[in-house]
């Protein structure tokens, strides 16, 4: 299976509420087949040297645009997850009854679902990422200079960190609320 099918299809049955924020890798794709295959390095005429330059600078952008888009959902989504967080937190602090507990010990464990999803929404976009760019290095015979490649590596998308750290705090979370230590 091609691998836009096999994300479109991931999307549909894993994100369907996401599927706006992925990468768009049909539309990619798209772009870079405008692109005449193999430009050589010195064109056989001036129009079409200018004219591969200009659509590798419109696939450039329209991936730059999907990294912003990607990356500002992420973000969004870590803000939200700290603020739900803390609030789980702050709930766990305050169990009046076995049944507040449960509903808490059941909230912290689809609250983790939803950050491993995030995380697969990571690894799902960046895969799509590194799979267009190696897409555009064969069609082009060239290498994609993508200056922001390490500036990529930091982006909200890719820089889990955070996300790591707030599903060790909601595992930690819930060692404590399953086995409270004895006194």
């Amino acid at each position: 299976m091609k691998y836009g099918k096999w994300l479109r299809d991931e999307i549909e049955r894993t994100f369907p509420e996401w599927k706006g924020q992925f990468i768009s890798y049909k539309k990619l794709k798209k772009q870079l087949k405008l692109i005449n295959s193999r430009w050589p390095r010195f064109a056989t005429t001036r129009f079409l040297e200018v004219n591969n330059m200009r659509l590798s600078i419109g696939f450039t952008r329209l991936l730059n645009n999907e990294l912003n888009k990607i990356n500002m959902f992420y973000f969004d989504k870590e803000e939200d997850y700290i603020i739900r967080l803390k609030e789980l937190q702050d709930r766990a602090e305050e169990l009046a009854s076995d049944e507040e507990k449960l509903q808490v010990q059941k909230d912290i464990l689809k609250f983790h679902g939803e950050m491993v999803l995030l995380l697969n929404y990571s690894v799902l976009n960046f895969t799509g990422l590194i799979k267009i760019v190696k897409k555009h290095n064969k069609r082009t015979g060239t290498t994609f200079q993508f200056s922001s490649m390490p500036r990529v590596m930091q982006q909200p998308f890719f820089s889990t960190d955070l996300l790591y750290k707030l599903m060790r705090e909601c595992e930690e979370m819930l060692g404590r609320l399953f086995h409270p230590q004895d006194p």
